[in-house]
């Protein structure tokens, strides 16, 4: 069946809005269900009303109304639809369109039914998918869109509509691996895509897919998260107090205990040290970049027993890097908040850098003492302090985390002077 016309834009809005409510139906529907003819056909209706038609419904220009009248008429009369007037406005103004079939929309349209698009989308995947190594999170993401496109459900962050947004996101799922020091977003962006911006536009379904893929992400805000692959907005430091000392590639070795009262040593450098040498009788690692300055600003005969290093809040690849050359007899303690955070790295830096990490001020007793700085928890705080709690990695502060939990309550290294 030929129609003899190119859609207005009114007329291909509402061909469009019916041919949306179809699909969603169908989406929510089972497969089964799918392929019933009443089930994709049934009260599929839309109110003009309810659309953005400024042109339909413009009280200076009649032609948009008309044009898309006659076009709405000449389908109906084809029987691709059933029209509503407004009472008294038969012929002249549309209450509602409701369809009854859609074998001439959809080339009217030139739009490819949800039923293709989901081929093409699960087509990509398998196809990109032996990318990946077994065991991989992204292998499982891929495979996990697959199943959902497979149910009918949705495959968000992938798109159904925008094929070019798909091959954009595997493409930097493959690149990832290849990310062995600190990038910045933008340097990301223009190796792989030639333009400076184009990750920027993708970085929230990157973040949605690691998330989905390992439950252990799902806490960690987003720009964390992106640094465990080595992506940063700017290139970052780590900063150092005490007296550490660096063997870098080729044997020269680093001094930092010159720099008073701290130093920022760049992140990517990290790459290159091949060794480490601290002269103090243990390293402590502080959660949050003020507390540090304050830290080694005072330099105390207490700071001066460290030699300090501050981990930024969850610690990058790179910190975790560093961490783990520390000589096994040197003691290493990490200070931060009481709060779900500050236990959280803790976990971390005892599953990936060392199980033996202490703690230093996320005590009780210092909790009890400075109490008065203290700020409620939320109800969320307390489900992730429980689920803290239960990790046995932990065991040995799950006291100090049930006493938040009991006075509701949680602190910051910042209160403790």
């Amino acid at each position: 069946m030929e129609i003899p016309f190119t859609p207005s834009p009114d007329t291909a809005a509402v061909l469009n809005a019916l041919l949306d409510r179809l699909e969603n139906r169908v989406s929510r529907a089972s497969a089964s269900a799918a392929n019933n003819p009443l089930l994709r056909t049934r009260s599929v209706r839309v109110r003009l009303a309810d659309l953005s038609l400024p042109g339909y419904f413009s009280q200076t220009d009649p032609e948009p109304r008309l044009a898309a009248n006659q076009q709405l008429q000449e389908l109906a009369r084809h029987n691709q639809l059933s029209l509503s007037w407004f009472p008294g406005e038969t012929g002249h103004l549309l209450e509602s369109v409701t369809l009854k079939a859609d074998d001439v929309l959809y080339p009217l349209l030139q739009r490819e039914p949800l039923a293709v698009r989901r081929i093409h989308l699960e087509t990509l995947l398998l196809a990109e998918q032996f990318r990946f190594p077994a065991n991989d999170w992204r292998l499982r993401i891929v495979r996990h869109i697959v199943e959902r496109v497979r149910a009918g459900k949705s495959p968000s962050p992938f798109s159904l509509t925008d094929m070019g947004w798909n091959q954009d996101l595997l493409t930097i799922l493959v690149a990832l691996p290849s990310l062995e020091v600190e990038t910045p977003y933008r340097v990301f962006s223009v190796r792989i895509f030639n333009d400076s911006k184009r990750f920027e536009e993708l970085k929230p379904a990157l973040v949605r897919l690691a998330r989905l893929a390992n439950p252990s992400w799902k806490r960690l805000p987003g720009d964390e998260l992106l640094r465990e692959f080595n992506l940063v907005a700017n290139p970052s430091y780590i900063h150092f107090a005490g007296d550490w000392q660096f063997t870098i590639d080729g044997g020269e070795i680093l001094s930092l205990g010159g720099f008073i009262p701290s130093v920022g040593f760049p992140a990517a450098q990290t790459a290159s040290i091949q060794s480490i040498a601290v002269h103090a009788k243990a390293v402590l690692c502080i959660e949050n970049l003020t507390t540090f300055h304050e830290f080694a600003r005072e330099r105390r005969p207490h700071s001066l027993a460290f030699a300090a290093v501050c981990i930024m809040g969850n610690p990058s690849p790179s910190t975790r890097r560093l961490l783990r050359l520390i000589p096994d007899p040197t003691p290493v303690y990490l200070w931060a908040d009481m709060d779900y955070g500050g236990f959280n790295i803790l976990s971390q830096l005892r599953q990936f850098v060392h199980p033996c990490v202490q703690t230093h001020f996320m005590d009780v007793a210092t909790f009890d003492a400075y109490v008065d700085f203290s700020r409620p928890l939320s109800q969320g705080d307390v489900r992730n302090l429980k689920h803290l709690a239960s990790r046995t990695e932990l065991h040995d502060v799950r006291p100090v985390i049930m006493h938040l939990i009991e006075r509701g309550l949680k602190l910051e290294q910042e209160a403790i002077s």
